[in-house]
């Protein structure tokens, strides 16, 4: 690598922190610490990086609209600037695959483009009603609806996608979009991929002439971070992607501030996948390759992976589905988790599954190295399902759940149990029509995402899309965290009344 790691925190501009007595990162494919020291901010350091996004905010959130979209392009442009190290270094910190990291890369680089667009176009719509001095009993006055940024943003880095959702991530990117600085707070996993992102970042801030507390990037293991962060009154949103118990811990947190404030938060979600009759009976082999092949990328660390398959027991089908799909499963190679801890965990979920009394273990995946998992699928009937609040929960990992359902009454009845996801998948043909459209009415109240004859796996990054969901998929179920409409998270509306074209901003004047 030629450019150095300095293991510091990036603070307006200026990269500080005393890494003595820091932490490192892990080697995901062999579990060995990577010889790089890495800060724990200080709560000095945090308070210092909010204090000037705080003041940067003054000047970026008047920055034109224009302006805007070319720093996020430049940020772009330099992220792609960093070439292969940046993706030596993610391979390195997560196990993902170099061809995954590429496309992780020009996922993000296009994020940061999507709301370059949008701004270029006209960041919201502009809503105009014009006064109207006729009208009895009184005059109406000249009223105009716009949007202004919140302040400065909270991003916590998401472990399982070191660059779409990290640094210069969705959260991000929106929240520049949308005239807030930025205070990010890197994930523990893939330190040395942050400090390069954030590098481009810091070069692009220079190039555009950027106020420099626009952005911070704070390293650490230090969960009282976590906690300054949101509990600090400079922050007016936070966006987080992580486990729901941490999250919940964020959330109750932001509740005790004097003013609380938005706190969008991805925590899990198990994404139901239902396989109507007919389908099943022309199709069931291909359908059982198809889920397992979604449910094996990025081993199953992705947030949403097809965790739970509800079928219909009723004829050979489903025994044709179930041998198909556990013989598929069963050759799949054994793969490294992010993480040794997301390791030890996925194992022990695992055996706690298995120790589930009418739950059977249909297949195990190829075992590899010590430091590697297998995958696995298992089975269960509906009343078992019901009664083991276990079963119900996210595996975060290659782990599927086939829940058998006697007839379709039960399938209806399996809906009704489940807690609110990002997307669900309905695998039907035309003969299912009438049974998919009950399952399409009522499951679309429990999902962000509803989706026909396709996996949920591989979310596009466009204007129509629903990243979120019903709690826990998210704690804000009127968002989304992918797509142009992310924005108007960090965003609040304000009307205007009778205002001189001249103190309106630009996209709501004549």
């Amino acid at each position: 690598m030629t450019i150095k790691i300095t293991g510091q925190h990036l603070i307006a501009g200026q990269w500080t922190g005393e890494t003595e007595g820091g932490f490192t990162a892990f080697d995901a494919n062999t579990h060995q610490p990577i010889n790089i020291p890495f800060a724990d901010a200080t709560t000095e350091e945090v308070n210092t990086a909010i204090i000037r996004a705080n003041e940067a905010f003054v000047s970026y959130s008047q920055l034109s609209a224009a302006k805007r979209a070319q720093f996020l392009r430049t940020i772009g442009e330099q992220i792609n600037a960093l070439g292969d190290e940046l993706v030596e270094a993610a391979c390195a910190e997560t196990g993902l695959p170099a061809m995954r990291i590429q496309g992780e890369r020009g996922r993000t680089v296009g994020q940061l483009g999507l709301f370059a667009d949008l701004l270029e176009a006209g960041e919201f719509p502009a809503v105009i009603d014009k006064a109207d001095a006729d009208r009895q009993p009184v005059p109406k006055p000249d009223t105009r609806l716009g949007y202004l940024p919140l302040g400065v943003v909270g991003v916590f880095a998401a472990s399982n996608f070191p660059l779409a959702f990290s640094t210069a991530g969705g959260d991000t990117a929106s929240a520049l979009a949308a005239g807030c600085p930025v205070v990010m707070k890197a994930h523990a996993a893939h330190p040395a991929t942050a400090e390069l992102v954030a590098r481009a970042i810091l070069k692009a801030v220079e190039l555009c002439g950027v106020h420099k507390g626009v952005f911070s990037l704070l390293q650490g293991k230090n969960y009282a971070i976590a906690s300054q962060i949101v509990m600090h009154p400079s922050v007016k949103a936070v966006g987080f992607t992580g486990s729901q118990r941490v999250g919940m811990i964020l959330q109750q947190q932001i509740y005790q501030r004097p003013e609380p404030i938005p706190f969008y938060g991805e925590l899990g979600s198990i994404n139901p996948q239902f396989l109507m009759p007919a389908k099943v009976a022309l199709d069931a082999e291909e359908l059982s390759k198809t889920l397992i092949a979604s449910l094996m990328m990025g081993q199953g660390q992705i947030c949403t992976s097809p965790g739970v398959w509800a079928i219909i027991d009723s004829d050979d089908s489903y025994n044709r589905f179930v041998n198909s799909a556990a013989e598929t499963l069963s050759q799949q190679p054994a793969g490294v988790m992010l993480t040794p801890a997301m390791c030890a965990a996925y194992n022990k979920a695992v055996e706690e599954r298995k120790s589930i009394n009418g739950v059977e273990l249909l297949a195990t995946g190829l075992s590899g190295e010590p430091q590697q998992c297998s995958a696995t699928l298992f089975a269960t009937d509906l009343n078992t399902f019901v009664n083991s609040s276990l079963l119900q929960q996210e595996i975060f990992g290659f782990s599927a759940l086939i829940v058998r359902c006697a007839d379709f009454d039960e399938m209806m009845q399996f809906i009704t149990l489940l807690k609110g996801n990002l997307a669900a998948s309905i695998h039907a043909v035309d003969k299912d029509f009438d049974l998919a459209r009950d399952v399409a009415q009522t499951i679309a109240h429990k999902v962000g995402r509803l989706i026909y004859n396709q996996v949920p796996t591989g979310v596009e990054v466009c204007a129509s899309m629903n990243h979120g969901g019903p709690f826990p998929a998210s704690t804000n179920l009127r968002t989304t965290s992918v797509g142009s409409e992310a924005i108007k998270r960090f965003q609040r509306p304000i009307c205007y009344q009778n205002m001189p074209q001249e103190l309106l901003p630009a996209i709501l004047r004549n």
